[in-house]
């Protein structure tokens, strides 16, 4: 493992957390997306009652604080190896 430079940026650890939590957010979302469209939820079901179904403030939240504990748990697994 390649040791930790010193003279990095000081936005480079918070755009990598930005763009690992911006990760884990978009396989949330698109986890259920893939599940609107299972046999389970019918057929014909459009995209737009999908979108309806997927992006609310509960959904969110939850994307949220999955992306932040995972963010965590890589970051702590990334220092402690």
């Amino acid at each position: 493992m390649t040791p930790r430079q010193p003279n990095r940026p000081r936005g480079i650890s918070a755009l990598r957390a930005v763009i690992e939590i911006g990760f884990i957010i978009f396989l949330f979302y698109s986890n259920l997306l893939m599940g609107e469209f299972t046999v389970t939820n019918g057929r014909g079901k459009t995209w737009g009652l999908a979108f309806n179904d997927i992006f609310t403030g509960t959904n969110f939240a939850i994307a949220l604080i999955s992306g932040l504990i995972g963010y965590m748990v890589f970051e702590y697994l990334r220092r402690k190896f």
